[in-house]
């Protein structure tokens, strides 16, 4: 364990908006995510997951692409070579959705401004305050008219709203540490919904802001100390018990979770795909992630 000596400032606590979430969805998942070694084997990615990938793989590399060759087809071949044959029912119920997901990336494309190159892709971005280091990394930000604005690709069966894009913890801790890069204000922070074609959008105020930055660095506090236990007691530490809900038959780690377990049958592994009149939080895992070369993104 790293030594500390009187007087010496404490260090910053490193954390991604996306282990922050994590401790606020379940402190037992948080530690066998993030603090438990070796880490507890998770299940194998489910069906959502692999549209999540291959549709923000194909919207990465479609900035790439020279503004006359991006076309429908270009888009197609982009979805099947960002494919993964992962979770789904059959052979059939994947090619299915890699249609739907073709024809949903080629449909946002049309409705955008494809000539207008964003200002970033997939771009790491750094935030650092008094106590905290937060790094993650955005999908797009866009430099429009000179107001620069955060963008975040959903592609979840839950139907989202504006207030969505106003509560997202890591959409208002983007757009302060991309103010803080350029040196620009930033506050608009938006939610593009692939399933459905909507922009939600928020635009936040210093202040608002602010209050984003105090939420992380309060969650950053209770993460130090819990950290700390368990680097004191273990397993054995009573700061991560498990946060039972219906989100634990989604649970990645449900299988070394007894308590988990009994919150109901764990989900199939195509059960997050759309389904007709799937609406609001409570219709899918509140927190899914991706990793690709090493970053763990959210989806």
């Amino acid at each position: 364990m790293q030594q500390s000596f009187s007087g010496m400032p404490q260090p910053l606590y490193c954390a991604s908006p996306s282990k922050l979430l994590a401790w606020l969805d379940c402190p037992r998942r948080y530690r066998m995510q993030y603090l438990d070694r070796p880490r507890p084997a998770s299940r194998r990615p489910r069906a959502h997951m692999s549209v999540g990938v291959a549709t923000h793989n194909a919207l990465r590399d479609f900035w790439d692409l020279a503004p006359l060759e991006r076309t429908p087809a270009a888009v197609e071949a982009l979805v099947a070579q960002s494919w993964i044959e992962v979770g789904f029912r059959d052979c059939e119920q994947s090619a299915q959705w890699r249609t739907r997901t073709t024809s949903r990336v080629t449909a946002y494309l049309r409705g955008i401004d494809r000539q207008s190159q964003p200002l970033g892709v997939e771009r790491t971005v750094s935030l650092r305050t008094g106590t905290l280091a937060v790094t993650g990394r955005l999908d797009r930000l866009d430099d429009r008219d000179g107001e620069l604005v955060v963008v975040d690709y959903k592609t979840g069966r839950a139907r989202l709203s504006d207030d969505d894009a106003r509560t997202s913890l890591p959409l208002a801790l983007y757009a302060v540490a991309v103010a803080a890069m350029f040196g620009r204000r930033c506050e608009r922070v938006e939610l593009h919904e692939l399933s459905t074609g909507e922009v939600l959008s928020h635009v936040h105020t210093s202040q608002t802001l602010a209050r984003k930055v105090a939420e992380a660095e309060s969650i950053a506090v209770d993460l130090r100390k819990a950290d700390a236990d368990y680097a004191q007691r273990g397993v054995e530490s009573t700061l991560f018990e498990p946060a039972v809900s219906p989100i634990c038959t989604w649970c990645d780690f449900r299988a070394h979770c007894p308590a988990g377990q009994l919150a109901g049958p764990e989900k199939s592994d195509w059960a997050g795909l759309e389904t007709e009149g799937a609406t609001g939080q409570g219709a899918r895992p509140l927190t899914q992630r991706r990793v690709d070369n090493g970053h763990t993104i959210e989806i």
